[in-house]
């Protein structure tokens, strides 16, 4: 009987021992979850901030300490998911973010939807159509539809452009307060990319101003000399700007006045794809 005794009590510990191994094994695979977790939260936070954000932003806002943020932030910085600005000290999305946005974009229905819309926008307007987002301080094309014609501007997808100079950057720029613009700005520089762009920043803040009150982006010759385009903004429910429409075309087929009179069909075309950017009911 004491030998029985023995056995049940081995029996009992053994199950425990590995009943405890099932539990930390549980624990560890939940904390290897929410760590995952965390990360693609922390970029999400960046992706749909108007402006970068600091270390205490980040940890506030996540309720994280601020030595564990710092941690994952030297990290993903470190693989270029986040790049650290030099003003202000804040983060916003590294290029390893934007490409990994990119290839989700190229590699789902959301591309074939956003191209079928663009395509159709094409054939109302009969020029190049894309689809832009703001990346730190320039402007990414995620998509694009180029026109039939044999004179036009040529951009791969993921090429990034200067926000100062392009229809869709001074969109950006309209909906951002004074503060963050000019932040921005210093930051960026205006360099001058045609005799056209503006590189003063007075004259340049009259322009926001003057794009702020009609709410579309015009390019006039401004990023490439002999190309004009207009944009019209894609906007979250608190009036966020998370992409903008865009068409353009060379000044010896349309002028920026033609340009604007297919701003009707542009927005028509922002509606249809906002739910496509968008996590919320359209």
């Amino acid at each position: 009987m004491h030998d029985a005794f023995q056995k049940r009590q081995a029996e009992a510990e053994e199950d425990n021992s590995a009943g405890g191994v099932v539990a930390a094994s549980a624990a560890a695979s939940h904390g290897d979850e929410a760590r995952g977790l965390r990360v693609l939260r922390l970029i999400e936070h960046l992706a749909s901030a108007s402006q970068p954000l600091t270390l205490s932003q980040l940890a506030t806002r996540m309720q994280v300490p601020k030595a564990s943020m710092m941690r994952l932030l030297d990290t993903l910085e470190q693989h270029g998911y986040v790049l650290r600005t030099p003003v202000g000290r804040g983060y916003v999305p590294g290029a390893a973010s934007t490409n990994l946005a990119l290839a989700t974009l190229r590699n789902n229905a959301l591309i074939r939807v956003s191209r079928s819309i663009l395509g159709s926008l094409v054939a109302v307007t009969g020029e190049t159509c894309n689809l832009a987002i703001p990346e730190g301080n320039a402007i990414v094309y995620v998509d694009r539809v180029e026109t039939q014609e044999a004179l036009r501007l040529h951009l791969v997808l993921g090429t990034r452009a200067p926000m100062h100079c392009t229809a869709s950057g001074k969109l950006f720029l309209a909906h951002m307060t004074l503060l963050e613009r000019r932040e921005l700005l210093a930051m960026l520089g205006l360099e001058a990319r045609t005799p056209k762009s503006i590189t003063d920043p007075v004259l340049l803040e009259r322009e926001i101003v003057r794009i702020a009150r009609l709410g579309i982006g015009i390019d006039d010759e401004e990023f490439v000399h002999g190309m004009v385009a207009v944009a019209v903004p894609i906007c979250a429910a608190d009036g966020r700007i998370v992409a903008a429409v865009a068409c353009h075309a060379p000044v010896a087929r349309k002028s920026v006045e033609q340009l604007l009179q297919h701003v009707p069909q542009l927005k028509e075309a922002a509606v249809k794809l906002r739910p496509l950017l968008l996590a919320e009911n359209s």
